[in-house]
């Protein structure tokens, strides 16, 4: 398939135009000609040195990846952005990314694996981020402890070796369930609002200790990375469907 086809493709599929105005990513094909012939797609979390060796090696024509390198109108090409342009010219590698339109998709996002490890039921978008949504949410078909949530969760988290963080500050059990990814903290407000038990997310900031236990609210904090493979390994299964090879590159910060 050509890479203009391809990346046309995923901008519909993931409907990467409608997350235009809010997201300071330039998603779509960051680098590469569109001309090209595609057989074989790596995706990975970041689009990184690490990254994009191990697609090289993969011998991918494509790396999608949910972090790119183009934010906010980037006007040069310098320094660390330069090398790694460098790197996948010299690979002859393009690079497709896809950052809020992956986190807040229905079927295909990062928000919408973990829905799926929880067979969460009556989902709905959840995280309003300038209009558009970022995340899930949904209820378990059974009360159940935070505890036991965490470690529903655990098996299919790449935290790499770290267990996740619980701020245990909610009811005994849960069964109302907000998600949003990465940096989803700042959603904790609107979950207290939407009367959610427990919201699940990447990483922590200091506030949040003291924000949800005086509003009675458990937090899971699964690790950006981790939480975030869900949806470039999504792509991948999608892609493979259109008869492209695929290869999942994993590198985890732990973090």
């Amino acid at each position: 398939m050509d890479c203009q086809a391809l990346c046309h493709r995923l901008d519909e599929k993931l409907d990467t135009a409608t997350y235009a105005e809010v997201d300071p990513s330039a998603n779509g094909l960051q680098v590469g000609s569109g001309e090209r012939e595609i057989a074989h797609v790596a995706v990975a979390v970041d689009a990184a040195q690490e990254t994009f060796r191990r697609a090289a090696d993969a011998g991918a024509d494509l790396l999608v990846a949910h972090h790119g390198i183009f934010w906010g109108g980037t006007e040069r090409l310098t320094g660390q952005q330069y090398d790694r342009v460098e790197t996948l010219l010299e690979n002859d590698i393009s690079l497709y990314v896809s950052h809020l339109p992956l986190d807040g998709h229905g079927t295909l996002g990062n928000a919408a694996g973990i829905a799926n490890h929880l067979d969460l039921e009556g989902r709905a978008p959840f995280g309003n981020h300038g209009g558009e949504y970022v995340g899930q949410r949904g209820t378990l078909a059974d009360p159940t402890s935070i505890e036991k949530l965490g470690s529903m969760l655990q098996p299919h988290l790449d935290t790499g070796g770290r267990g996740i963080q619980l701020l245990d500050f909610g009811p005994d059990t849960v069964i109302d369930v907000a998600i949003v990814t990465g940096s989803g903290v700042d959603f904790l407000g609107e979950a207290i609002d939407a009367g959610a038990d427990v919201l699940i997310t990447g990483e922590g900031k200091q506030h949040v200790y003291h924000e949800a236990r005086e509003h009675g609210i458990h937090v899971v904090l699964g690790g950006h990375y981790a939480t975030e493979t869900f949806g470039v390994r999504a792509i991948a299964d999608l892609v493979a469907g259109w008869g492209l090879d695929t290869t999942f590159v994993d590198c985890p910060t732990g973090l």
